[in-house]
Parts: structure tokens; C-alpha cells; sequence
């Protein structure tokens, strides 16, 4: 019998060190944001870069961390105390560009994961009011 075991998206893209770059660059963006940057209430986006990078991490087959210090994601409660309108969806996805091309990833890889962030930031939206 032969162990067959499927790589994971995480791993295929080079693991926890990709999902590093990928959050900080997003961040990077989003420090300078006068539409975004409020949303993230500590002075240090270091608390939101973790979190961000523990999510996209276990969502793409790495470690279950962020389950294991947070729960269930529930990414629609936890954004609803936030005004997330179309202006803030466009400006998250602006940033996230940025920052998922700046890894120069495989295009099939690079094409999964922009879709998800896509999908991802239009269900976010709570509000159409600016």
C-alpha cells in the first residue's frame, strides 16, 4: 500500500514564511489608509498581522493555531463592529494586490489564492452606506 499524501496549499507556496510576507506587505498598505488603518484599534498592527497570518495559514493547510488561541473564524462577526462598505473592500483589495503580487508566486497558486481573497472581501461587506 502506497502513502499517498497530498502536499498542501501551505506547503506549496513555501509555508509559514509566505504567509509572513504576504501579510506584512498587505500591511504595509493598509498603515498609510485613512479609510482602513481605522479599523485596526491597537497602535501596533502587529496583534492583526498575527492573527491575519495564523487565519490564512490554517485556511490554506498549515498549522490549526489560530482555532486553537481564537475559536471558529467567524470572519462576518468579527468584522460586523466595523463600517465595511464597498470603498473599504475596494482599498483591502488594492492592498492585498500589492501584496500577493509581490510574492511572484506560481500563477495557479497565485490565482487560488486571489480568488479566495476576492471572495473573501466581498462577503465582508456589511454596509452600503460611506
Amino acid at each position: 500500500m502506497t502513502d499517498v499524501t497530498q502536499e498542501t496549499f501551505y506547503d506549496a507556496v513555501g509555508g509559514h514564511d509566505t504567509f509572513v510576507r504576504l501579510v506584512d506587505a498587505f500591511y504595509d498598505g493598509v498603515a498609510d489608509d485613512p479609510v482602513l488603518r481605522p479599523m485596526y484599534p491597537e497602535e501596533d498592527l502587529g496583534p492583526a498581522k498575527e492573527r491575519l497570518t495564523l487565519f490564512l495559514e490554517q485556511y490554506w493547510g498549515g498549522p490549526g493555531t489560530y482555532s486553537e488561541q481564537r475559536g471558529h473564524p467567524r470572519l462576518r462577526m468579527r468584522h460586523m463592529p466595523f463600517k465595511v462598505n464597498p470603498d473599504a473592500r475596494d482599498r483591502w483589495l488594492a492592498h492585498m494586490r500589492t501584496a500577493v503580487d509581490s510574492l511572484g508566486l506560481a500563477p495557479i497558486h497565485e490565482s487560488q489564492l486571489w480568488d479566495y481573497l476576492e471572495r473573501a472581501a466581498f462577503s465582508m461587506i456589511n454596509t452600503f452606506e460611506d
